[in-house]
Formats: structure tokens, sequence, C-alpha cells
């Protein structure tokens, strides 16, 4: 009996395959249409935003707007391509736009950060107050920038660690950039000893500074005293320098200002503390 039942199941499935075989062909087909179109449109995204990022360079556009901007295009021919692959398989795309749309809108509502991310992303790229390859600190974070992407900003800190922020982040704290401008000024604090004679103090320090040659002495130097501390004068110095030069001129001169201050026997004074010991008489003990 079982035998029977197979018997005609296999009948059965014989005979549907055989009246619906045009069906079957027609949907095989479509899927594997369906295929090439998204492998086609993930090839073709993948060039075309190749080439509008390569374009956009050779035209000297920033490598911030172009990283962006060919993401953006990446992705929107990805979109199109997904919507082609839909239609293909018998999906009727308007009410899968309508579908979308709907859950596009309830998405957004329960992704609102990653929307601000986006929204705050098209900001920087606008506005540009950081770009690729500037040394700029966020909130905090520091590091060269790498590339603003639709979501999150990506940094290199000196020690080649990658910091990914989010964008919107970024919009909303303190930008502090250090490369936009072509010169960076110096600033120093050296502390000496209270017994220190001001003045070769002050003509210590400014020798030190009018001896490298790397310092903009046009735009002024700085050298005076700044603070009377518990237990030190500080005299800051002030000098002007290129930004690519600014940390090899201020680890110099820290360096050279401690061998002068050497040479001329002045002080630099570091923390103490002053112990008293007072012995007070037990009244006890000498009651016994």
């Amino acid at each position: 009996m079982k035998d029977l039942n197979v018997v005609d199941g296999i009948n059965n499935a014989s005979s549907w395959l055989v009246k619906n075989q045009d069906l079957l062909i027609q949907y095989a087909v479509n899927i594997v249409a369906a295929i090439v179109i998204f492998i086609i449109g993930s090839i073709i995204a993948r060039i075309v935003g190749n080439t509008v990022n390569r374009v956009m360079k050779l035209r000297g556009i920033d490598a911030t707007v172009t990283n962006f901007l060919a993401a953006m295009v990446r992705y929107g021919i990805l979109a199109f391509t997904f919507i082609a692959v839909l239609g293909r398989v018998g999906v009727q795309t308007t009410s899968v736009i309508a579908v979308l749309g709907a859950a596009g809108l309830a998405v957004g509502l329960a992704l609102q950060g990653s929307l601000s991310n986006f929204a705050a992303g098209v900001l920087l790229v606008a506005f540009r107050p950081l770009r690729a390859g500037e040394y700029v600190d966020l909130g905090g974070v520091a590091g060269t920038v790498d590339q603003v992407q639709i979501f999150s900003t990506t940094l290199r800190t000196s020690d080649n660690k990658t910091i990914v922020v989010p964008n919107g982040k970024v919009i909303a704290g303190n930008i502090i950039n250090y490369s936009r401008e072509p010169n960076r000024r110096v600033d120093i604090v050296v502390g000496v000893a209270y017994d220190a004679d001001i003045d070769l103090v002050k003509k210590v320090l400014g020798d030190v500074i009018a001896a490298d040659q790397r310092i903009q002495h046009d735009k002024g130097v700085t050298v005076r005293l700044n603070e009377m501390a518990a237990s030190s004068l500080n005299f800051v110095t002030r000098a002007w320098t290129t930004n690519a030069e600014y940390w090899n001129v201020y680890f110099d001169l820290m360096e050279n200002f401690k061998r002068q201050l050497d040479a001329h026997n002045i002080g630099i004074p570091y923390p103490q503390m002053d112990v008293h010991v007072h012995r007070v008489d037990n009244p006890t003990a000498k009651a016994e």
C-alpha cells in the first residue's frame, strides 16, 4: 500500500512538472537573469565609484569630498540594482518602493543616531572643517584624518592606531585643526629658582631662540616672566615656526634651554618638602 502511494506521488509530481515546465523555465530564466543583473550592477557600482574618485582627485578636489561622493554614487547604483533584481523576479517594484518608504520612515525613527551621523557627514563634506591628511583634535581624540565616510570619520594616531568617530559627535563637539594654518606658535614655560637674575634668564632664553634659524623672527619673539609660583619663577617663551617644524623646534628649544641654564649656573627648582620634628614630653612618664 505504501509503495502505491509513493508511486502515485511520483506520477503526480511528474505530471505537474510536465504541465508547468514552461512556467518553471520562465522562473529559472528570471532567477538567472536577476543574478546576472546583481553581479553586473555590483561591478558597475564599483567601477563607477572608483572612476568618480579618481577623476575628482585628478581635478584637485579634496580627498575628503572625493571619498564621500564616490561612496554615495556606489551605494546609489547598488540601490537601483536591487530594485531591478526584484522587478526581474516578478516583484511589483512600485509596491516595494512604497513598502520601503514606509519601512524607511520606521527605521529612520528607530535609527535617529545613524541618520544624524549621515547628516553630519554631509555637513562635514560641505563645510570641510577638516580634510584628509590634517591633524585634528575632536573632543579629546587627536589624530590625522584618514577619511570622512558616510557615518563616521576615521583618524590615524601618531602611534598608528585607527580611531573611528561618529560624525554626529564630530559636528556636536569642538574641532581643533592644527594643520589648516601654515604657521604655528611654540609656547614653552621655563621655571627657574627664585634667586636667579631675571635679566640674565631672559637673555639666556632669548639667545637660544635667536640661534634657531627655523624660527620666524619677523613675527616677534616673547620671553617674559609669567608667574611667581610657589617654588619657581616661571618664564614664558613664544616663537613662531612652520607647522612641519613645530615639534622639532619644540624639543630642540627645551633641550637647549636646559643646557644653557646649566652653563650659566641658573638653577631649575623641583618640588621640596621641609619636615620639622618636635619632641613632646609625656607628662604621665614624669609623674611616674
